[in-house]
């Protein structure tokens, strides 16, 4: 098989996660790789009608507009660095290319309040 350069790319004209893509984000983001596509597998990318939730081994975590509000992303990421992203971004990335987000009808911000 030929390499993947561009994974967004390849997942769409595949339609699918394939092993070669699967490479391939785990070469372009090493272990956030890893961890985003082990999310979209897990079923843990939640669309809700105000804010895309990733659920991480700790806490729910807001992905908007390809930030997040972990950690990582806060004290770890280079800002001026658009390729650095934390694995909850990726994995948005991916749920999406996928169409593997889980959606629900309601307000994160109304669900959050009984977590």
């Amino acid at each position: 098989m030929e390499p993947v350069d561009d994974w967004r790319t390849a997942i769409e004209r595949a339609g699918e996660l394939t092993g070669p893509i699967a490479a391939a984000i785990v070469e372009e983001h090493g272990d956030r790789g890893k961890r985003a596509i082990e999310a979209v597998g897990e079923g843990r990318v939640k669309r809700y009608r105000d804010f895309t939730v990733v659920v991480g081994h700790e806490d729910e975590y807001v992905v908007e507009d390809g930030g997040c509000d972990c950690a990582d992303a806060t004290y770890n990421l280079d800002p001026e660095d658009p390729a650095e992203r934390c694995w909850h971004a990726i994995a948005v990335d991916v749920a999406d290319a996928l169409d593997a987000v889980d959606h629900h009808d309601m307000w994160y911000s109304e669900v959050r309040e009984f977590l």
